[in-house]
């Protein structure tokens, strides 16, 4: 076991390269699985999620291997099994992305229910309405999906909800079904287009990706790729959070900022200053942190993925701030660790009042999911006296090299065996 000890109290000061996107690259490595021809994911983050998927794809049958710097290739010229099997699905949630792409390919698909964080009931059913539209005959039983089908057929599929992968399961099923589909309610997140983009590079037929509507025309056969990952947006928001709790200057180099219009526009009001550059985002903490309600929503509105983390910088501001999560019903466990780190947060229901203290001080805490886990890495760097996070496997599932990063910037802070 592993965990993470930070001193706090260190003002966060220098320049740190973000990294590609964990949520961009795994759609990518499951869309290598559409066509026999080799695939070529340059930018991938060595994370948790990412070393999973590459086991899964090596028992679909797919060859894997290492190029240079962050750079894989995929190859699954034959494919031996169309079962992704419970030991590795349980662990993360987007190996169900297996399903769309192997029931195209090959007509049939055997998929485990997903595992991944314990953040709320995240329910399968978009998927499977959507691949059942395409005329897949779906059957769920003993843990696992099954579906099958001759060849899939175009159809208009209207999403109950703008899931992402819902959006990117049905999207790659339906570049090789027959005739035309399209997906209405689509989500619209960076890495839609992203995933997009790749596909578009294999002789897929899409538009208006990143958009609510989005149209694929079937191909017969599709080809490799050679795609570069954008770059991971909550690992860009994180970093820049960072920075605002410690009172530093960060400069996230390879930062969006178009793609963090919702966090920037928050950070603002609480008075921290940014700066959008082309090469990336600075982030100048403020002397006094003011107070902002946050209300999460599908993109562009504001990430779920980085609500934890602005949590811990309220933690911190002048007032009260009142944070409504409307995506996962269980995303607040975090909030007992705050408590136990001086924080004053109240749940009640899908909001939580957030009341600014003066400090926070160090203790023991546990990370209970991925985000969360971070959300304590931050609220530790602003902290008086040593924080201990535990449990901190949740943080390699989507970080990559978090600690070395902050202590580049001046973090103390150390992961150790215990």
């Amino acid at each position: 076991m592993q965990k993470i000890l930070i001193r706090g109290g260190r003002a966060l000061r220098g320049t740190v390269a973000v990294s590609g996107s964990k949520n961009a690259g795994l759609p990518l490595l499951f869309a290598s699985l559409l066509t026999p021809e080799r695939c070529t994911i340059r930018g991938l983050p060595r994370v948790a999620d990412v070393t999973t998927s590459l086991r899964l794809l090596e028992r679909l049958g797919a060859l894997v291997g290492d190029g240079e710097f962050s750079t894989i290739v995929v190859e699954a010229r034959t494919l031996t099994s169309s079962e992704a099997p419970y030991d590795l699905v349980k662990t993360m949630r987007a190996s169900f992305l297996t399903l769309g792409p192997l029931v195209a390919r090959t007509g049939r698909a055997r998929v485990s229910t997903p595992g991944g964080c314990a953040i709320g009931s995240r329910p399968v059913d978009i998927h499977l309405a959507g691949l059942e539209r395409l005329g897949a005959r779906i059957c769920q039983a003993h843990g696992y999906v099954e579906a099958e089908a001759p060849r899939l057929r175009g159809a208009r599929i209207t999403l109950d909800f703008p899931s992402v992968g819902a959006t990117e399961n049905v999207m790659m099923a339906a570049t090789l079904a027959e005739g035309t589909t399209v997906i209405e309610n689509a989500a619209r997140e960076p890495e839609i287009g992203d995933l997009a983009a790749a596909l578009g590079a294999m002789g897929a037929r899409i538009d208006g990706a990143g958009t609510s509507v989005v149209r694929i025309e079937g191909v017969r056969e599709l080809g490799g790729f050679d795609h570069a990952v954008v770059p991971d947006r909550i690992e860009a928001g994180t970093l820049l959070l960072a920075g605002a709790i410690t009172g530093g200057e960060v400069h996230v180099a390879g930062a969006r900022a178009d793609h963090l219009d919702a966090l920037v526009a928050k950070l603002e009001e609480v008075g921290v200053a940014i700066e959008a550059r082309a090469d990336g985002i600075t982030v100048r903490g403020a002397q006094a942190l003011g107070r902002a309600d946050v209300r999460t929503a599908p993109y562009p509105g504001f990430p779920t993925d980085l609500q934890a983390q602005f949590m811990a910088l309220m933690t911190l501001g002048d007032g009260q701030s009142v944070i409504t999560e409307t995506i996962f019903e269980n995303r607040f466990m975090h909030v007992q660790e705050l408590v136990r780190m001086g924080a004053d947060v109240r749940v009640d229901g899908r909001s939580a009042a957030v009341r600014g203290v003066a400090t926070l001080s160090g203790a023991p805490v546990m990370a209970t999911d991925l985000r969360a886990s971070v959300c304590l890495v931050l609220a530790g760097l602003a902290a008086h006296n040593t924080t201990e996070v535990s449990r901190i496997y949740h943080l390699d599932r989507g970080y990559e090299r978090l600690e070395e990063k902050l202590s580049a910037l001046g973090a103390d802070i150390a992961r150790v065996r215990t």
